[in-house]
């Protein structure tokens, strides 16, 4: 099926796209109007079935979001009026009462449209929930992810993951946990877990966890724009202006980072006039002033401390590795973690070759520091290709290959395999 749209045929996969980029703020709004996660979720597939089928030229709404929204309300009205109908309950006929007297009419709430979605955050984030649950709420529900792509981050079975995110859900739904950002002297205990969440959402638009696109710009554009509304909500803290800086200086190189076909194009092979400088700009500017900030050094503005550096770079060959290799010592030192261990041996590669790098990476695996990591084995082939150690670079990169569900990385990855094969035949 097509649909006409503005003098051509718009396809299911172009409604697809559409309905991808606005699902998660629309979600985030239908939450708050429902007050049940998976009503909101059924309610949101119902919308959108029917813009499948509504959506022609003359009907197609300018604001696809707000139209999800009111019609993804009715259908919630409409299951909760069969449920009445099916079980007679008087609290799912007040729920329905409530839901027409809050709800405003969607194509005018621009506000709430707007400020949802950081609400739904700090839902996920509530002190009530271990970290690996605000985590695994927030892959589900903001990015989008399905059960099945969150189990597998975190290496449990899907039906594991589906019965921890039910529990979740349940845990919001009768504790009454309310729908809103909290007062400001009561961010403190959610802060932490609201910037990783933000950070792990613009992490999901840069680099996609699975399917055919390296990149989900939605999601990433999203997350900066949470970045800025929380920095307007509580300024002058180091950790927050420094993940701005940090989503802003990665997301300038968005242009560079991919061929129009699709396949990934490394930092050292990017074209730097495609990346945005005003954007690098604003970036460069929080750094700073994250950094001036009195207290102790925040890890998010050491880390967009690293970007910067990069994006200053005139060149890849011009880039000031051993300072680099410096920050994430000072990152090693005050935000340790295995993946942190990674990134630094990769840069310490850049500095002191890749023998000393794949030494630190042997070590960090004889600890037992990052099992199951998709990119371990890519890094490790990378190293051994760069050492000329060609059948162990091989393995690695088949161990790479079978650990991502994303195809640019296995098509990479191929070419990686291929280039070996042509040397050893030369």
């Amino acid at each position: 099926m097509t649909v006409a749209i503005d003098g051509y045929r718009m396809t299911p996969t172009e409604i697809e796209k559409t309905f991808r980029d606005e699902a998660g703020r629309a979600l985030a709004t239908l939450i708050r109007l429902v007050g049940d996660f998976d009503l909101a979720e059924d309610a949101l597939q119902d919308a959108f079935a029917t813009a499948l089928e509504r959506w022609p030229a003359a009907d197609r709404p300018s604001n696809p979001r707000a139209w999800l929204v009111n019609v993804g309300r009715n259908k919630a009205i409409d299951r909760i009026r069969r449920s009445i109908a099916f079980r007679g309950k008087q609290d799912e006929l007040t729920h329905e009462l409530l839901l027409n007297a809050e709800a405003s009419d969607a194509a005018g709430d621009r506000i709430a449209l707007d400020d949802d979605m950081l609400r739904l955050i700090f839902i996920c984030c509530h002190p009530a929930f271990a970290t690996e649950v605000q985590v695994a709420l927030t892959l589900r529900t903001v990015c989008g992810l399905t059960t099945a792509q969150v189990a597998r981050a975190f290496l449990v079975s899907e039906d594991a993951m589906a019965q921890r995110l039910l529990r979740a859900k349940q845990k919001i739904r009768l504790a009454g946990i309310p729908y809103e950002v909290p007062e400001r002297e009561a961010l403190g205990p959610r802060l932490r877990g609201v910037l990783a969440v933000i950070y792990l959402v613009f992490t999901e638009g840069y680099v996609a966890t699975s399917g055919e696109e390296l990149m989900r710009p939605d999601l990433a554009r999203e997350a900066i724009r949470l970045g800025r509304l929380l920095d307007a909500l509580v300024p002058q803290r180091g950790e927050i202006k420094g993940l701005l800086a940090l989503m802003l200086l990665h997301d300038a190189r968005r242009a560079g980072r991919e061929t129009p076909g699709g396949d990934i194009v490394l930092l050292e092979e990017q074209d730097r006039t495609l990346w945005d400088f005003c954007q690098i700009a604003e970036g460069l500017k929080l750094v700073e002033e994250a950094l001036r900030i009195p207290g102790r050094p925040q890890s998010y503005a050491v880390q967009a401390a690293i970007a910067a550096l990069h994006a200053r770079a005139p060149s890849y060959g011009e880039t000031d590795w051993p300072q680099i290799a410096g920050l994430y010592e000072v990152l090693l030192r005050i935000s340790p973690s295995p993946v942190i261990e990674l990134n630094h041996a990769a840069v310490v590669s850049m500095v002191d070759g890749p023998a000393r790098a794949l030494a630190l990476i042997d070590a960090l695996e004889a600890r037992g520091g990052l099992k199951g990591y998709e990119l371990m084995p890519a890094v490790r082939a990378d190293l051994l290709r760069r050492l000329g150690r060609n059948e162990a670079a091989r393995a690695a990169y088949l161990a790479a290959t079978a650990a991502t569900q994303l195809e640019p990385l296995r098509r990479l990855y191929a070419r990686r395999l291929a280039e070996l094969d042509a040397s050893g035949s030369a």
